[in-house]
This record gives C-alpha cells, sequence and structure tokens, in this order.
C-alpha cells in the first residue's frame, strides 16, 4: 500500500497509508491528542480531520490551545445557528455565517424579521444539537450537482456563492449536520469534528442587512452571536460588552454634549461646543507633532472632475463608494480620499531630489458613499476627516521614513495611552502594477518593521489595490481592538499621475509615495476616545478643563474673576451660575466627567483661593488659584514633555 511521510513540528515523522486522514496523525501519537483535536494544519493550510493525506506534508494538529481555535469555534458555531434557524423556520434561506474578531454572525432570508424569543428559542435549539454531538460530516459534490441540490431547495444564494468561490473547480465541499433533520450547506470549511465540541456561545441581537451587504440586493436578517473556548472567557466577554454598553460613544456623545445626528443628514455629525473643541484639540495636536518634522499642511478641493478618478484608477474599482455629481455635463466626484489631489499639488511643480521627502498633510473633509444599514454613530459614516499625509520619498529614502512613521504611531499612541500591535497586509486577489513590484514593496515594508524592532503579524491579501499596507490596531480599556494607524507603500500611483524627481545625475526618476494616517478618521478615533475613558477624558484633551461654581449669588462677581485668570491661562474653563444648590452643581459637573470644579464661597473670596474638587480624587482641599493653575498647567504639559523624550517623525 502506498505511504505518505508526515513531518510534525518538533521534526520527527511518521509513516501513514496514502488518503489516510489527517486526523489519523493525532491517533498516532497519543488517544489524548487524538481527543483534543479539533482540526490539522497541513502545509500551512487549515483542514479539517478529515482531510485525506495523498502526498507527503508537514503537519501540525490544530486543539484547543492552538491560535487557530477560536476562529475555528466561532465559524463551527455559526453553521450550528444555521442549522437551528433551517430546522425552526422551514423555508429559510441561509446567506454567509462567517467568523468575526468578536463572534460570529449569519445571514438569512426569512418571512419575518426575527424577535428576542426567536433568539431564546433559536439559541435553546443550538444547544440541543451540541448536545447531541452530531457530527459535521465533510463531503466532496460535484460542482454542478451541489449547484442544482441548492437551486433545487430554493437557495438562489448558495448557488451563487458556488459560482463566486469554486470557479474552475469540478467538485466543491458541503457540511452535513444531521439530526432528526438534516443541515446541509455549501461552505469551503473546515469545521470542528462534532457538534458536541461547541459549548460556550451566545446569541446577542439581530439586525437587518442587505446580500453582500449592498442595499440594492436582496433583504435579510442577521443574527449575531459569540463563542468561546471555555464558559469563563464567555463570561468575562459578556461582561465586556455589558460595560461597552456603559461606553457606547452614542450615548455619551449625547450626554456629554459632544455631537448629535439628524434623519437629514444621515452619517454626517453636528458637532456640539465642547465636541467642536474636542475635534480641534486633536487635530491642532497632530499639527503640533508632525509640523516640526517637516510636514506642509495643504487644502485640496473637495469636488474633481471624474477623469481624476479615472486617472487613479478609483473609478473603477471605488465608483460604488463615491457621491457622483452631474454638473453642466460634467462628471463629478466628491473626494472619498485625498491622495490624488496630492499627486497633482506634487505634480504642480519640477521637483528635484533635494525636496524629498516631501511630506503633505491635510484635514479636510471627505465623503464616502456609505450605505445606510451599516451607519453607526461616529464610527461608521458618510462625512469624516482624516489626520492625512502623503510622503513622497526616492528609493533609498523608504526605510527611514517607515521607521520614522512607526515612532510617530509609538508617541501618538502613547500619549492617548492606547497600547497598539502591527500586522503587515499583503497583495490582494485584485490589485495594480506587476507582481515583482508587490514582492519588492512588501520586502521594504518588512525590512523597515524588523529595523525598528516592530513585531507585527501577516495579514495575507489585505492590502490596498495599489499597494501593501501597516496598519496598526489599538486596544482600548476593555480590551478591544481598533485599527487605526495606517502606513501604505505605493508604487503605482506615481506612475498613474506620471509623477518625477530631477536626480543627482540630472535625470528623471519616479518617486515612491508613503500613504499614511495616525489617528485616521478624527471622527472614529473620537468615537474611541469616548470608550476607552468612558467619557472622563484626561485633562489635556477633556473640552472642558475646569468648571467655577459658586456657592451663592454674592460669589458670582470672585467667581467670574477666577474664571477670567484660567481662560487667560489657556484652560478651557465656564461658570455654573445658576440659582442651585452647591451640591447640585457639583453632581451635575461629576455626570459632565469635567476634572476639576472650583467651589467658591465667603472664605474663598475672601482668601483668593478656590477649593478644588477633582472628578476622580474628590476633595482636594483649598489652594491659591494661581496655585491651581500651575499644578493644571503641569498635569497638561506633562504628556508633551513625555512626548518631547520621543523621537518625532
Amino acid at each position: 500500500m502506498p505511504q505518505v511521510t508526515v513531518t510534525l513540528p518538533d521534526g520527527a515523522s511518521l509513516q501513514l497509508a496514502s488518503g489516510a486522514p489527517v486526523g489519523d496523525v493525532a491517533a498516532t501519537i497519543s488517544p489524548r491528542l487524538a481527543r483534543a483535536a479539533l482540526a490539522a494544519i497541513v502545509d500551512d493550510r487549515l483542514v479539517d480531520l478529515s482531510y485525506p493525506l495523498e502526498h507527503d506534508a508537514r503537519v501540525r494538529i490544530v486543539t484547543p490551545d492552538s491560535p487557530e481555535a477560536l476562529h475555528l469555534y466561532r465559524h463551527s458555531t455559526a453553521h450550528l445557528l444555521a442549522a437551528a434557524v433551517t430546522n425552526l423556520f422551514p423555508g429559510a434561506q441561509c446567506g454567509i455565517g462567517p467568523a468575526t474578531d468578536e463572534g460570529f454572525f449569519y445571514d438569512f432570508v426569512v418571512e419575518r424579521p426575527f424577535v428576542p424569543e426567536d433568539l431564546t428559542a433559536i439559541e435553546n435549539k443550538m444547544r440541543e444539537l451540541a448536545a447531541a454531538d452530531l457530527p459535521y460530516d465533510r463531503q466532496m459534490w460535484p460542482r454542478e450537482e451541489a449547484k442544482a441540490f441548492f437551486a433545487r431547495r430554493g437557495e438562489p444564494l448558495k448557488v451563487q456563492l458556488i459560482d463566486e468561490k469554486t470557479a474552475g473547480q469540478t467538485h466543491v465541499s458541503c457540511y452535513t449536520i444531521k439530526d432528526k433533520d438534516t443541515f446541509i450547506d455549501f461552505c469551503t470549511g473546515p469545521h470542528v469534528p462534532s457538534s458536541g465540541k461547541l459549548k460556550a456561545f451566545k446569541l446577542l441581537q439581530t439586525s437587518n442587512a442587505y446580500w453582500k451587504g449592498d442595499a440594492r440586493n436582496q433583504p435579510m436578517q442577521r443574527i449575531y452571536g459569540t463563542a468561546f473556548l471555555s464558559d469563563a472567557e464567555l463570561k468575562a466577554h459578556l461582561q465586556r460588552l455589558e460595560e461597552a454598553k456603559k461606553r457606547d460613544h452614542r450615548r455619551l456623545g449625547r450626554e456629554l454634549g459632544l455631537f448629535t445626528f439628524h434623519p437629514w443628514a444621515p452619517g454626517s455629525a453636528f458637532w456640539l461646543a465642547k465636541g467642536t473643541t474636542l475635534f480641534h484639540t486633536l487635530a491642532n495636536y497632530m499639527r503640533e507633532v508632525l509640523f516640526p518634522a517637516g510636514y506642509v499642511e495643504v487644502k485640496t478641493p473637495i469636488i474633481f472632475n471624474k477623469s481624476l478618478w479615472e486617472t487613479s484608477r478609483h473609478w473603477f474599482h471605488y465608483r460604488p463608494n463615491m457621491f457622483i455629481i452631474e454638473s453642466e455635463g460634467e462628471t463629478m466626484s466628491m473626494k472619498p480620499m485625498n491622495c490624488p489631489g496630492h499627486f497633482l499639488l506634487y505634480a504642480s511643480e519640477v521637483r528635484s531630489y533635494r525636496d524629498l521627502p516631501l511630506r503633505f498633510h491635510e484635514q479636510t473633509p471627505l465623503h464616502r458613499n456609505e450605505a445606510s444599514g451599516v451607519l453607526s454613530g461616529l464610527t461608521r459614516v458618510r462625512q469624516f476627516s482624516q489626520d492625512d499625509a502623503h510622503c513622497f520619498v526616492t528609493q533609498d529614502q523608504i526605510g527611514d521614513e517607515i521607521e520614522r512613521l512607526i515612532r510617530l504611531v509609538q508617541r501618538v499612541y502613547d500619549d492617548f495611552g492606547l497600547p497598539f500591535t502591527a500586522k503587515l497586509s499583503t497583495r490582494p486577489e485584485q490589485f495594480l502594477g506587476e507582481v515583482a513590484t508587490w514582492d519588492h514593496a512588501e520586502a521594504q515594508l518588512k525590512a523597515a518593521l524588523e529595523r525598528a524592532g516592530m513585531p507585527y503579524t501577516l495579514n495575507a491579501g489585505d492590502g490596498a489595490f495599489y499597494g501593501p499596507k501597516i496598519d496598526f490596531d489599538v486596544t482600548d480599556a476593555i480590551g478591544r481592538k481598533w485599527q487605526c494607524a495606517t502606513i501604505q507603500l505605493d508604487y503605482e500611483q506615481p506612475q498613474n499621475f506620471d509623477l518625477k524627481y530631477i536626480g543627482a545625475d540630472n535625470a528623471e526618476h519616479r518617486p515612491v509615495v508613503i500613504h499614511r494616517a495616525i489617528l485616521g478618521s478624527i471622527e472614529r478615533f473620537i468615537a474611541i476616545l469616548i470608550e476607552h475613558y468612558a467619557g472622563a477624558f484626561p485633562l489635556w484633551i477633556a473640552p472642558l478643563q475646569a468648571i467655577v461654581l459658586p456657592i451663592a449669588d454674592r460669589h458670582a462677581q470672585y467667581a467670574q474673576s477666577v474664571l477670567a485668570r484660567l481662560v487667560a491661562a489657556g484652560l478651557r474653563a465656564e461658570l455654573d451660575d445658576r440659582q442651585e444648590k452647591i451640591g447640585y452643581k457639583i453632581r451635575e459637573a461629576q455626570l459632565q466627567k469635567i476634572p476639576y470644579m472650583l467651589v467658591v464661597g465667603d472664605r474663598e473670596a475672601t482668601e483668593g483661593t478656590v477649593s478644588v474638587r477633582s472628578r476622580s480624587a474628590g476633595d482636594l482641599g483649598s489652594r491659591a488659584v494661581e496655585r491651581f493653575i500651575t499644578d493644571a498647567r503641569e498635569e497638561i504639559d506633562a504628556k508633551r514633555a513625555r512626548s518631547d523624550d520621543k523621537a518625532v517623525a
């Protein structure tokens, strides 16, 4: 009988019969490993335990301790959800059910929207199926036979998925979960061996959705859930979700008087006074960081002729997300990004190698035609601003510039107390340019990360269509990750726009463009900060840093003089001179999460002091006004002192 050689992670090897399932590797090693096995990595590919070994291969068994296990659990639980829904709702059509960073979801076409009672029934059915320990049976069907099966069953979306995902294949994988009813789903897999592996899961909510996220497509109902490897992890996650509700930026934004929305301007925030202050504080902070580093702030038009977008190729790749304007026979678009405008600025003058690096920075509003169903507070909007920049460099300057940008990311996120991680995103399926150019660009980014000593993970296939990129995820106070900063290397657009510089050899050369944003969307970053700090901003970015609280009307004049001194010292302060009891004023200020409350009464007016109350530490006692101002300025400047110790990009 033909044999295959399996090489294990420790370098050992073993022989198995050709065609044996990879699960036999675990059984051969030990009964304990066989019981724990969930899937396997065969030559860097995650597969089911039933996957046949038909050639020599490197094999690693996936167990609950493996990094791939959680994604596998969540994907398998999504299919368990689909099995329960089709059991309880005959005629339901299944869409897609991917695992996500927070759990999973599955989209369905059903006769009516799901209600909370439905979620309870569906989850109970899932637990029943899990307790039955039903196998996830993977079968390879002839492609046309699979399409005919799903067409007969009234599931055209599955037929479409097979067409899209298996072009050129003769067979496709389908999974069966068989109880009293048989659930069959087209899926590329893999899954856990059986439903009994799935115990720690919870359905969370439902929402409206559309097939492929496009409002022009089939309306669907989405069910969100989460799954973990243990009940303890699930319980901790559900507690984080409860904490997240308390920190929801949409609620806190209203309560703290930062922003509001109106249905006549969907996806566009109305910034109230304090929110506008916060917005400008962040925007100006980035200017303070960048200007000493040689950035030039520019402003480019909001509306461009479609010729610009045709040149940049966005017209062919991004048009559905652009707001189109027809005017006097011309087709125009509101800009969804700044880069093409910066290319026109670069090309407006003759550039020398002595001018490079040339760094353009811009914060003008951008507009993207997001589907109404995905708009969400400040995190998904149609109008937004970025701390956007494009660095034009020579080939020899790429490494140094990337390292400088990595240090810039470190500085900014340290100032906000946000830990972060990096990931390198490589060539996607749809890309511009040549493979060799992409390989060279990716090598440049890897080298810069390694020289900077920056650990990173590989995010294969997730690069922009014009170049690879480094993305940075920040982790907030309750452990959630948010993708923020990005550094993107672009060889393609300088060619599209015929960008040039005169080299030391007096010949024309092509620059390389580095796209970069650190905060990303300022709107989205504010949402992250609101939830990270639960609205209790540190003093240096708090929209209102101090409030003066006179005890009685006779103290109003002294309170006004205190306020004037605070404002003259550059502090953001207000006066609450309402005819309310001082306890009520303090409670109101506390609810507004104002860092400092300065109470003034007879003694304070006589002594020229204020009674200081901290949002977090409570009563701090009496201080001279100038002493409070000095202490507040030192607290604000402490952030800048920490920043100034770091290398500036």
